[in-house]
């Protein structure tokens, strides 16, 4: 059932919104403009239906374990409801510790009814219901997942005495209420979702406070996933923030007009997803550089998802192909409009020779020391990582299953080398005349342009580059010198670590990247000094 979103608006096209679960709209604008209004009119179309993380919600907690009974929890929320009618809780909130401490009620609770279910199936000798029930992961489990996904080295657990307690980068715990504010507002505002009741609307204000870029914007995109039975109004100055929710839906707020301390009508447009916002209003909520990293493909490939994880600290901006990364990243830096910018690229090796690499390089566009992204994702090195989990699972031995992987994907490049081998060369050859094109002014001043069509001579060098390295056994190699996707290469792999599907093997790829603090610098060292430009 949708939610109803109407508000009165000289744009009859807005003025009917509705959300349907497992849709995100995002409220933009500057200050002024009635963000916070708004927010409040969709809270009261959408009574009892609703969840409301304030703007000026606290961000510390009284204590790290229940301060509160069923009853008084019962009792409280009753209030709260009561007061988010009233028009001042737009701007003030009296039961904002309150909120927090029932937020750690129920992250409880929730560990506590299914450990309840498994134990009563497992009692009652149901060892199937037992199993899952199990399966349903518990909040606590899928906050410590998404905290680390967001960039966040916290753990959280529940101790005795029904204690939350914290540990960073597998240090000693300590209370959750010693957290920082970042750290507390990342675990409010995800426990506060990942509790709500389905067929809620999550109404989030601002959740960029006290939130850093690198944060929010994946923790979101990550709750939004985990909670497709709920829709969510997201009200943020961030005019970012929605191009970096794939599929989110965006009102902008111009303006308002208010009858005394009431908002009247507002001038509101909804933007499409990922259409640019417009540059008055980017004067207005802009007011510091930020990175952006563009990337081959497109908002559905491999790179994006891949880049994200590898590079938290940036926005990730699908490009196309490798032309369109530079012209991008040399057009971000030399644009005054865009001055607060820093812009870097990175594209596929494709075969690029050393001195190409360098020249990419100084325009900030870091070619991928392989043939294309999919030799990150079956890099021997993940490979071995991965064969290593599958093995503790399913008890074979890593090292055979890892040796009987890498068999498979080189025996799969042997029988096609010459093919290979004429895509690289032709392609090397597309991109060398490409180069040489003349600019506007050379064109009119008339000057010469020679090709020379060397592929015959690349693919003989190439081919023999891969027989080699078939001859070796040298998967590594085989990953710079061709395109092992146009080969049953990558598919062999995956079956041979008991992976049904090679989706299957890239998203373990991307956990293992998530989880995993030593492959993840072992994969920003394959990018140079890149990932230090990135942070600095």
């Amino acid at each position: 059932m949708p939610f109803n979103l109407n508000f009165p608006t000289q744009n009859a096209e807005v003025s009917q919104l509705q959300l349907e679960p497992g849709q995100m709209l995002f409220v933009l604008g500057a200050n002024g403009t009635g963000k916070s209004s708004l927010m409040h009119r969709f809270a009261q179309q959408n009574d009892g239906q609703t969840r409301k993380i304030s703007a000026h919600r606290q961000t510390w907690m009284n204590t790290d374990a229940l301060d509160m009974t069923p009853a008084a929890k019962v009792q409280t929320e009753k209030h709260i409801q009561n007061e988010d009618r009233q028009q001042q809780s737009r701007y003030r909130d009296q039961f904002a510790a309150q909120r927090a401490s029932m937020t750690i009620y129920e992250l409880i609770d929730a560990e506590n009814v299914r450990a309840r279910s498994i134990t009563a199936a497992f009692d009652a000798g149901n060892m199937e219901e037992a199993t899952e029930a199990a399966k349903v992961e518990a909040p606590i489990t899928v906050i410590n997942e998404l905290l680390r996904q967001s960039n966040i080295p916290i753990t959280i657990t529940i101790r005795a005495n029904e204690r939350v307690m914290a540990s960073k980068d597998g240090g000693p715990e300590y209370s959750a209420a010693e957290l920082s504010d970042g750290e507390r507002n990342a675990l409010l505002i995800a426990g506060n979702v990942l509790t709500a009741p389905a067929g809620s609307l999550l109404i989030i204000d601002e959740p960029e406070r006290h939130l850093h870029r690198s944060i929010i914007s994946p923790l979101l995109s990550q709750l939004f996933e985990r909670r497709s039975d709920c829709g969510f109004v997201v009200s943020t100055h961030d005019h970012d923030l929605p191009l970096e929710v794939t599929g989110a839906r965006t009102l902008l707020l111009r303006s308002c007009t208010f009858n005394g301390q009431n908002v009247q009508r507002w001038e509101a447009d909804e933007l499409p997803a990922e259409t640019p916002i417009d540059d008055i209003l980017k004067r207005d909520l802009l007011g510091a550089r930020r990175k952006i990293l563009f990337v081959e493909g497109t908002e559905s490939s491999l790179d994006k998802p891949l880049y994200s994880l590898i590079f938290p600290m940036v926005s990730v901006i699908p490009k196309g192909n490798c032309r369109e990364v530079e012209h991008a990243v040399v057009g971000s830096r030399a644009g005054e409009g865009f001055h607060w910018l820093r812009a870097f690229g990175i594209a596929d090796g494709d075969g690029y020779a050393a001195d190409q690499i360098a020249a990419k390089r100084e325009k900030g566009v870091y070619a991928l020391p392989f043939y294309s992204v999919e030799a990150i994702y079956f890099h021997p090195h993940i490979v071995e990582r991965i064969a290593t989990r599958q093995a503790y699972v399913s008890g074979a031995d890593a090292a055979a299953l890892n040796q009987k992987a890498l068999a498979a994907g080189v025996a799969a490049v042997a029988d096609h080398t010459d093919r290979l081998s004429q895509k690289v060369a032709k392609k090397t050859v597309r991109k060398l005349i490409l180069d040489q094109l003349p600019n506007d002014e050379d064109l009119m001043a008339g000057q010469e342009v020679k090709v020379s069509n060397d592929a015959r001579e690349i693919h003989s060098a190439r081919k023999a580059e891969l027989d080699a390295a078939v001859a070796g056994s040298d998967w590594e190699t085989i990953l710079t010198k061709c395109p092992v996707r146009e080969s049953a290469a990558l598919v062999k792999i995956s079956s041979e670590l008991g992976f049904r599907k090679i989706e299957d093997y890239q998203k373990a790829v991307r956990q293992l990247l998530a989880q995993d603090d030593k492959v993840l610098t072992f994969v920003r060292y394959l990018f140079g000094n890149l990932s230090d430009q990135l942070d600095s």
